[in-house]
């Protein structure tokens, strides 16, 4: 499934130039990865890999697995991540 859209992701395989059928976005990427810990070291719970600083574009890492939290379709969340969108956009308003 999109990490960003929540629509479901037919292939099994997830590679590097695979993009969410729904919106377009890249999906072998940290948001949709197992180790993914947003506030540990580099945003990944796994100690040898090596974090690349864009979360949301695809990657090579090594360690890639999809989070199984992710197996399940969940479209329709657009209002939680329009809501923590401004969220974000007020406290960086904050310091303009």
């Amino acid at each position: 499934m999109c990490w960003y859209c929540g629509s479901p992701v037919l292939d099994e395989t997830i590679g590097r130039s695979l993009r969410c059928a729904g919106c377009g976005k890249d999906l072998r990427v940290c948001r949709n990865c197992r180790f993914y810990l947003p506030g540990s070291r580099g945003d990944c719970s796994e100690s040898g890999a090596e974090a690349p600083a864009e979360k949301d574009r695809a990657n090579f890492c090594d360690w890639f697995s999809l989070d199984p939290k992710f197996r399940k379709p969940t479209a329709g969340q657009q209002k939680d991540r329009d809501k923590a969108s401004a969220a974000r956009s007020a406290f960086d308003n904050l310091f303009n």
